[in-house]
């Protein structure tokens, strides 16, 4: 077995070509590196420059970081100016591409050469990250749309009952501290089962999306209409500020489900039973109250559907 070699019989790589090995990566390498002195001057570059900012090498040396980046030298001051302070910066940034053809997000890094403790320049290295970027809006956008199925009708588009109980729950908590009123309405379509298996699904479809967008125009913004499935939908009103009261809401809200809706050569007349139930009066949480506002939908029912109801008193809480 060969003896270990002492340091000065390892063989020695020609500097001249090592240096060209060096070059040689750098400019291989999907990422901008460059060195800055204590001017902000350029006085080494590799070829991603060109790429990124349409100059290479040769042109960059010498110039200074103002000169390179233009408008994007004031954004990156602060990295700049703190790099030159001895501190090390890493940050994003997203730089347009050469003739105006859209940006490239990138990884920014500033090290900064410190010799005797002073800094005498910073080295920089900059990665495209435009995939990770991507791929990150790809997976919001796949979150935002799983959450929404999660909490959304398919059909309307409407909160469903998951997301209307978080609402109703923080409504209450709101009214808790506050005072403010708070209305659970029950709302269901009369005889859309008859509708339905007279003209087709497709039919009691297209009428249940626009009974959701009569009863939408009849509330504020910040108030909730939700979909339970089926022919039940549900409302969450909050405030004390409705024009004419929760009763004149609700009159609207019949008078505007009631308009004519043609349904292929007849014309179909939509009515609602609606049940209301107010916090805390008809219960102490959003079960009861939601209890409460079903048994006035019922109550509405039996006195000839098209109309509402208040609820009369509290059910008991559920356990």
């Amino acid at each position: 077995m060969d003896e270990e070699r002492t340091p000065d019989e390892v063989p020695r790589e020609d500097p001249e070509r090592v240096c060209a090995l060096l070059f040689d990566l750098v400019d291989h390498l999907d990422a901008m590196v460059a060195y800055w002195d204590r001017d902000q001057r350029c006085r080494f570059a590799n070829q991603a420059y060109k790429a990124w900012f349409g100059r290479g090498r040769r042109e960059l040396l010498g110039i200074t970081l103002s000169e390179l980046l233009g408008p994007l030298y004031a954004l990156n001051l602060p990295h700049i100016e703190a790099a030159y302070r001895g501190e090390r910066q890493v940050f994003e940034r997203a730089i347009p591409r050469p003739g105006g053809n859209g940006v490239r997000h990138s990884l920014a890094t500033y090290v900064p050469r410190i010799v005797d403790g002073r800094v005498e320049g910073i080295f920089v290295h900059v990665a495209d990250v435009d995939m990770l970027k991507r791929l990150e809006q790809e997976l919001k956008v796949a979150r935002d749309e799983a959450e929404r199925l999660a909490t959304h009708d398919h059909l309307t588009g409407l909160p469903n009952r998951r997301l209307l109980e978080d609402r109703l729950a923080e409504a209450i908590r709101r009214a808790k501290r506050t005072g403010e009123r708070v209305f659970a309405l029950s709302v269901d379509v009369d005889d859309f089962k008859s509708t339905n298996d007279a003209y087709g699904h497709a039919a009691g479809d297209a009428l249940l999306i626009e009974i959701a967008s009569r009863i939408g125009s009849c509330v504020r913004d910040y108030d909730t209409v939700a979909r339970f499935g089926g022919d039940e939908f549900f409302l969450l009103v909050r405030g004390v500020d409705l024009e004419g009261g929760i009763e004149a809401l609700a009159e609207r809200i019949l008078e505007a489900v009631g308009r004519p809706w043609p349904i292929g050569e007849d014309v179909f007349r939509p009515t609602l039973s609606v049940g209301i139930a107010e916090y805390p009066r008809h219960g102490q949480g959003k079960e009861a109250v939601v209890l409460a506002s079903d048994g006035a939908m019922y109550a509405a029912k039996r006195a000839g559907r098209n109309c509402f109801r208040m609820a009369v008193e509290a059910p008991a809480e559920r356990r």
